[in-house]
């Protein structure tokens, strides 16, 4: 049994309604596929409209380091992104570019642009040498902007656009003097050009299916490439778009399961994970330090990476189960880190691998600094924030906001009183019945985390006083944060919510309603290979569903709602 979950668009419509459905699934050796049995087949694709995806941060730092070199400098800042139904990955396709946004753009462009066409490193960067320094070399420049341009543009400029870049080398030189200098701005104003800095697909004709469009080969690639590695397509990705191969099911095949096998598929699960986590959230984090001294900035920063370093591990290098991220032992500790965790590092500058004991309180993700202290206030720890942020980033149930008028001086009041704990303050402020709905959604496991405080340090007592560490999700007691693990762990929700974000993230939109079988065919998909995330995202690379393109698609909750009442919600 897997656990059925919806878009949060739509739990905010039907309340926090769980349904289960029975799925189905097959299995993939990362050798090689598998057949797939008959009675497990993918829905009939419906596809979703064709978007305009700003690169994130991290993608467009990786596709400069892959165009040009990792060494190549950016200067400038970016723009937090926009946080759609709780993924960047789907506000990419959402919002506008500010002014102070185009402008850090022009200033990051024009850094690049005198980097590569620089004296210094010229000669590794641009393809031909022109005649002469002083005349206008409209062979080399043509190459030049023809050879970037497809590499910028993730696909092929077209004559216009290659003889207006070209135009714009030969101004420049004409008004700065020297044939590189044109080349300069050249690149300037393709790394400026919405072409390069959003994502546009295209879609064409569809031979197979008359009537029909499909996304064009170029649009397949980049899809595919952002995907899997979180950068531009690569050369032989390039090729394959070009010579019609991803059109056909073995070629797909063989570029997904390529890049399934490269290095960078960390890169893709660390930024999925990262958008997940909501780590930009620590961009905004405040510990007060007379309260947390050992709370720094190179602990916000080693933090995040200590968790994802413990994804990437799990799931990418040892191929394991999803779940077992909130059970696993293993860690990962620098030493600002120890100071916090209160053991000894001996690794000065680094990461080592360490272990928590059998009889620690420490046990999975959800045990480290980077969940406690991020969701916790600047002087003390939350339940609530803690509870809220369970549900929301692992189970895909939105919890809503406290009313504009509740009256937190209850809890507030009593935080440093001798023998006040959370566990007691809570259930005073419980007593609203305005604010008790959601409480009982969030405390029961929020609480569980109390042997931590706001930075993430264990403590056994607060304010002297005994910790309760008992706690409940969906109807199973346990005790204390590796209890919450093992629930978290077995709780089917938890793959089911994994299974539409990282579609979602896919796709850069919401899931529709009437695109629900594809993503339970998924999620039986994920359970059939044991919950492990390559396996998922090769499930979705495959996919008809994952290319298909449709002006029409079903937005509406009927249907889910439908689905949620025939099932039961859970109040």
């Amino acid at each position: 049994m897997i656990a059925r979950t919806f878009k949060p668009s739509t739990l905010r419509r039907i309340g926090l309604g769980l349904c289960l459905a029975l799925a189905g699934g097959i299995g993939w050796a990362q050798q090689g596929a598998q057949p797939e049995p008959a009675a497990v087949v993918e829905p009939k694709p419906l596809g979703g409209p064709l978007l305009m995806r700003r690169l994130t941060e991290s993608q467009y730092r990786a596709t400069i380091a892959d165009v040009f070199a990792p060494d190549v400098a950016i200067a400038g800042r970016f723009e937090r992104g926009l946080r759609e139904d709780g993924l960047i990955a789907v506000g990419t396709s959402h919002g506008s570019m500010s002014a102070f946004s185009l402008e850090q753009y022009d200033v990051s462009a024009r850094g690049i642009a005198a980097e590569v066409t620089g004296e210094k490193r010229r000669a590794q960067f641009v393809p031909c040498q022109p005649k002469s320094e002083s005349t206008f070399d409209k062979a080399c420049a043509t190459r030049f902007v023809t050879d970037y341009g497809l590499k910028l543009f993730r696909r092929p400029l077209s004559p216009q656009e290659r003889d207006r870049f070209v135009q714009v080398a030969q101004a420049a030189q004409a008004k700065l003097g020297t044939f590189h200098q044109g080349l300069e701005y050249a690149l300037i104003g393709m790394l400026d050009s919405p072409h390069f800095l959003l994502r546009m697909e295209r879609a064409e004709p569809d031979p197979q299916q008359p009537g029909t469009m499909r996304l064009d080969g170029w649009s397949k690639a980049v899809r595919l490439s952002y995907f899997l590695t979180n950068t531009t397509p690569d050369a032989e990705l390039l090729r394959a778009a070009a010579h019609g191969e991803l059109h056909s099911e073995q070629g797909l095949a063989r570029q997904v399961d390529r890049l399934l096998a490269s290095p960078r598929l960390a890169s893709s699960v660390r930024a999925f994970f990262w958008d997940m986590f909501q780590f930009d959230g620590f961009n905004d984090l405040f510990k007060d330090p007379a309260i947390y001294p050992a709370y720094t900035t190179a602990v916000a920063r080693d933090a995040q990476e200590q968790t994802l370093r413990t994804v990437v591990s799990l799931l990418v290098t040892q191929q394991g189960d999803y779940r077992d991220l909130f059970t696993t032992r293993e860690t990962w500790l620098s030493r600002p880190l120890g100071i916090l965790y209160r053991v000894p590092v001996a690794t000065r500058n680094g990461w080592e691998r360490g272990e928590y004991p059998a009889n620690s309180a420490r046990a999975g993700i959800l045990t480290d600094v980077s969940m406690l202290a991020l969701h916790s206030h600047p002087g003390r720890s939350s339940p609530t924030l803690r509870g809220k942020s369970l549900r929301e980033i692992f189970l895909c149930e939105k919890v809503p906001d406290p009313p504009a008028n509740v009256n937190f001086s209850i809890v507030q009041d009593a935080v440093n009183r001798p023998g006040s704990t959370a566990r007691l303050r809570l259930a005073e402020h419980n007593d609203n019945p305005v604010c008790a709905g959601c409480h009982k959604l969030t405390d029961p496991i929020g609480l569980t985390l109390e042997n931590f405080d706001g930075a993430g340090s264990f403590r056994a007592k607060e304010n002297g006083a005994e910790l309760d560490l008992s706690g409940s999700l969906d109807g199973k007691d346990f005790s204390g944060a590796t209890g919450l693990g093992q629930a978290m762990h077995d709780n089917p929700s938890v793959t089911g919510c994994l299974t539409e974000k990282l579609y979602r993230s896919a796709i850069g939109r919401d899931i529709a309603g009437n695109e629900e079988p594809f993503v339970e065919y998924l999620m039986g998909r994920f359970e059939a290979e044991s919950f492990r995330v390559p396996a998922l995202m090769r499930a979705i690379a495959l996919s008809k569903t994952f290319y298909a393109v449709s002006p029409a698609l079903d937005q509406g909750p009927q249907r889910t709602a439908a689905a949620a009442a025939k099932k039961g919600n859970r109040s």
